[in-house]
C-alpha cells in the first residue's frame, strides 16, 4: 500500500475506522473483530482510529486485546454520551479519559489523540495548551481536532501545531472542501476523512433499510429516512453502473475519489468483518474518470442533512 504522512509518520493511504466494533451499526463479535483487524494489517493498513465512546470503551478494549504495536493508533475524548449529549474539554477530564483509554488499549502512549468535539466555553488556545503538555510528557505523539471550523484550526495551530483534523468527507459530504481541506494543507496537518463510504451507501451492494431501531445510528439519520433513503439510492445507482462497467468495486472507486482530492487526505473506512476489506482496493482513476464520477454525483446531490439536529450538537458550522 502507498503511504501518506500524519505528523512525522508515514502510514498507509487507507486507514481503518473502528467505530463499528462498538456496536454503532449493530451487534459485534470480538473474535470476528480481531480477525478483521488481522486482515486489515495484512492488507497494509497501519493507521487505526477509535474513540472512548465507541461502545463505551468496547472498541478500545478490542484493539487492546489485539495487542499489535507496529501501528499508528488514534483515539479520542470529549463526548459524554447522553441524553443529553454533552462535551468536556477541561484538562482534568482530558487527562482522566486518556488514562482510561490507555488502560483499555494496554499502552503507555498513543500516537494521535483527538478532541472528539470542541467545548465552546473553553478557548481553543487553552485546549491546545493542554494537548501540548500531553505531547511533552510523552503520553501522546500529537493531537487532533474533529468536526471543527478552519478558523478554530488556525487558532489551535498557532498555539501548538495540530497533527490532524478529522471530519466526515465523501462523495455525498463535501463541506470540508469549502475551507477545511485547504487549511489543513496550508498548515501541514493531515485531513482524516471519516465515513468515506457514506456509512455503507457506497458499499458492495445497495443498502436495504433494515437498520435495527435503537441500535443502528442510521435509523434516525436524515439521509437514511424515507423518502430521502430511496431518493439517494436512485441517485447513486448510475455510479454503481459506472463502477461495474469500468471493473471497479464501488467502495474502491469512492475511496479513490476521496484520495484524489489531496495528497494529505487519509480516508478511514470501517467494517465489522474482514470480508469487506477486499472491496477497498483503490480504483485507478484518471482525470476523465473523476470528471465522469462528479457528473453523475455532483456536489450537493444527497437528499437530507448528514446529521439530525441532535447528532449535529457541537459540530462547528462555518458555511
Amino acid at each position: 500500500m502507498k503511504q501518506r504522512l500524519i505528523g512525522n509518520r508515514n502510514v498507509g493511504t487507507i486507514g481503518f475506522g473502528a467505530m463499528s466494533f462498538g456496536g454503532m451499526f449493530g451487534a459485534t463479535d470480538e473474535a470476528i473483530s480481531l480477525s478483521c483487524l488481522d486482515a486489515a494489517a495484512d492488507a497494509g493498513i497501519s493507521h487505526f482510529d477509535t474513540a472512548n465512546v465507541y461502545g463505551l470503551g468496547v472498541s478500545e478494549q478490542i484493539i487492546g486485546k489485539w495487542g499489535r504495536r507496529d501501528l499508528h493508533l488514534a483515539t479520542k475524548c470529549g463526548i459524554i454520551n447522553g441524553p443529553p449529549r454533552a462535551v468536556r474539554n477541561d484538562e482534568p477530564y482530558i487527562r482522566q479519559c486518556l488514562e482510561e483509554s490507555l488502560r483499555r488499549l494496554k499502552r503507555e502512549h498513543v500516537e494521535l489523540y483527538y478532541i472528539h468535539r470542541r467545548q465552546p466555553e473553553i478557548p481553543i488556545e487553552d485546549l491546545a495548551g493542554t494537548m501540548s503538555k500531553l505531547v511533552q510528557e510523552g503520553k501522546i505523539g500529537g493531537y487532533g481536532l474533529s468536526e471543527v471550523a478552519p478558523s478554530t484550526l488556525r487558532r489551535a495551530h498557532a498555539e501548538y501545531p495540530v497533527t490532524a483534523v478529522q471530519s466526515e468527507f465523501s462523495l455525498w459530504t463535501r463541506l470540508p472542501q469549502l475551507g477545511l481541506i485547504q487549511t489543513c494543507r496550508e498548515l501541514g496537518a493531515a485531513f482524516v476523512a471519516f465515513s468515506p463510504l457514506a456509512r455503507g451507501m457506497f458499499g458492495r451492494e445497495p443498502l436495504k433499510r433494515d437498520f435495527r431501531e435503537g441500535i443502528d445510528f442510521r435509523d434516525t439519520n436524515p439521509r437514511f429516512i424515507e423518502p430521502n433513503f430511496s431518493a439517494n439510492l436512485a441517485v447513486i445507482a448510475p455510479f454503481r453502473d459506472l463502477c461495474a462497467e469500468r471493473g471497479w468495486t464501488v467502495p474502491g472507486a469512492a475511496l479513490a475519489w476521496v484520495l484524489a482530492q489531496g495528497e494529505h487526505i487519509i480516508p478511514i473506512p470501517g467494517t465489522r468483518t474482514a470480508d469487506h476489506l477486499r472491496d477497498w482496493q483503490v480504483a485507478d482513476l484518471d482525470a476523465t474518470d473523476i470528471a465522469e464520477i462528479e457528473r453523475i454525483l455532483p456536489a450537493g446531490f444527497a437528499h437530507g442533512d448528514r446529521y439530525s439536529d441532535q447528532q449535529m450538537a457541537f459540530v462547528e458550522r462555518y458555511c
